[in-house]
């Protein structure tokens, strides 16, 4: 009996449609954490660095979903659970309260920037200058580095368009 009224009463305070944005974002962060970016790729294995992947991921999973009419609000809640972790893990780090909301200001930012950035570089099938300023921030990774991330995260992206939408939110990620 308390499982159906907890389950009840999830679904009445939207609890239900959380899980879901969390198992997606559960999947990005376990793709964005896959060891082959940190040490076939270079991306530098800090704070920042996995900041980037992070959204590097996301951005990609947030393109395939820009692509399909009825994951507006899935876009929405994945984006706001991405918010939730950010501020979480500024505040694990000892920012305060106030710092707080600057920094996730300048987070959400960066995402919009690479959003953008990744877009029109895949458009020109070629990651190489918005990986350079976005996910190594500038500093030149080897050649053979940025050939394996601008090579996974282009097939990642080939993968996600072929995966139905359906699959993609449910944290079914290829």
């Amino acid at each position: 009996m308390g499982n159906k009224v907890l389950g009840w009463l999830t679904r009445l305070l939207g609890g239900e449609r959380d899980t879901v944005a969390l198992r997606l974002y559960t999947s990005v962060i376990e793709r964005a954490r896959a060891p082959h970016w940190y040490e076939a790729g270079g991306v530098p294995d800090t704070l920042d660095g996995r900041f980037d992947m992070v959204a590097a991921v996301l951005a990609l999973v947030l393109l395939r979903l820009e692509g399909d009419a009825g994951s507006a609000a899935v876009s929405a809640r994945l984006t706001e659970r991405f918010v939730t972790d950010m501020d979480g893990q500024l505040r694990e780090s000892g920012i305060g309260d106030i710092g707080v909301g600057k920094h996730i200001g300048k987070m959400m930012s960066m995402l919009g920037g690479r959003l953008g950035a990744y877009r029109d570089g895949l458009a020109l099938g070629d990651l190489a200058t918005a990986l350079q300023r976005n996910l190594y921030r500038g500093i030149a990774p080897t050649p053979a580095a940025l050939a394996h991330t601008q090579a996974a995260l282009i097939a990642f992206r080939d993968a996600l368009a072929a995966t139905p939408a359906a699959a993609v939110i449910a944290g079914d990620l290829p």
